[in-house]
């Protein structure tokens, strides 16, 4: 059984992806029972309204003919989708606390954490995307409304101004994004009045580590995402030159492969709130074990 203890941002990553591969065929098996629905829809959104071998041209005339259907499917999706990985992230989460614990993880479990946590979460991250879109919004006005006002002095002054407003909407927008990047390991992990209690315990817990927590998010990203989509998108360009019958099941292997890695992420992020309630904290096993009901 590990101790917890503060940990450096490498030690971070290297632990996720030790306890991704430790774990590998319960994450998968786990990715699996959550995302086929998903795929599934993906595939078939693709293949209604794109087809397999889909161009500009067929794309144009699709979104002329059948926008309202192809919008609604694609809202469909992505609340299905959603909902598929807040369960694959709580489950994840379950995981990786019940190895801490030095327990073996089961699926059972796992899956009945996801399911009895989908509301709150669901919840939570809904409001963090209305909460952040508002102030995107807020932001374009401002950007709009000082542009008019220094319109007049000259372009120059027209041309800074805006550079620097759209800079610092950027900025804002990831630094509140790297605030609430622990919401759902609070909303798995700790017992709040409320499910939007998260978002000011999540700002509490990464204050001063915001930039760290960006950091350890955005390699998740890339080795989770980025980089497996770029070798996907080459391996299925020398396939489909190889064997141009294979554009089919290829569509559906290419869809399927990155369910696989989609537990890294959860990996990572858990690891971080684990260090920072540790530091901030002294957060230790026993308390681990009375917040997942197991001591």
């Amino acid at each position: 059984m590990p101790d917890l203890r503060p940990m450096d941002f490498g030690e971070i990553l290297d632990g996720a992806l030790s306890l991704f591969r430790r774990h590998f065929g319960l994450f998968l098996k786990l990715s699996v029972a959550v995302m086929w629905l998903p795929i599934a829809l993906l595939v078939y959104w693709r293949v209604r309204f794109l087809g397999f071998e889909s161009g500009p041209e067929q794309m144009v005339a699709m979104l002329q003919t059948e926008i309202v259907p192809f919008v609604l499917w694609g809202l469909i999706w992505g609340v299905v989708y959603g909902c598929a990985m807040l369960l694959l992230t709580a489950g994840s989460i379950r995981i990786i606390s019940d190895s801490y614990l030095g327990r073996e993880p089961q699926f059972g479990e796992a899956l009945a954490l996801g399911v009895g946590k989908i509301v709150p979460l669901f919840l939570v991250g809904f409001g963090r995307a209305i909460l952040l879109l508002l102030v995107c919004v807020l932001c374009v006005v401002a950007i709009v409304v000082l542009s008019t006002l220094v319109r007049t002095v000259g372009i120059a002054l027209t041309v800074l101004t805006g550079i620097g407003t759209v800079t610092g909407t950027i900025w804002l927008l990831l630094y509140m994004w790297s605030g609430y990047l622990m919401t759902t390991p609070v909303v798995v992990l700790e017992s709040l009045p409320s499910a939007f209690d998260s978002f000011g315990r999540s700002w509490e817990l990464t204050r001063r580590a915001k930039l760290r927590v960006f950091g350890l998010w955005i390699v998740g990203i890339l080795i989770a995402g980025v980089l497996p989509a770029l070798v996907i998108q080459a391996i299925g360009a020398l396939v489909l030159e190889l064997v141009p019958g294979a554009l089919v099941p290829w569509t559906v292997v290419s869809a399927a492969i990155p369910v696989a890695l989609t537990p890294i992420m959860p990996c990572v992020l858990t690891r971080a709130y684990y260090d920072l309630r540790v530091r901030r904290e002294g957060c230790d096993l026993q308390l681990l074990g009375q917040q997942l009901g197991i001591v």
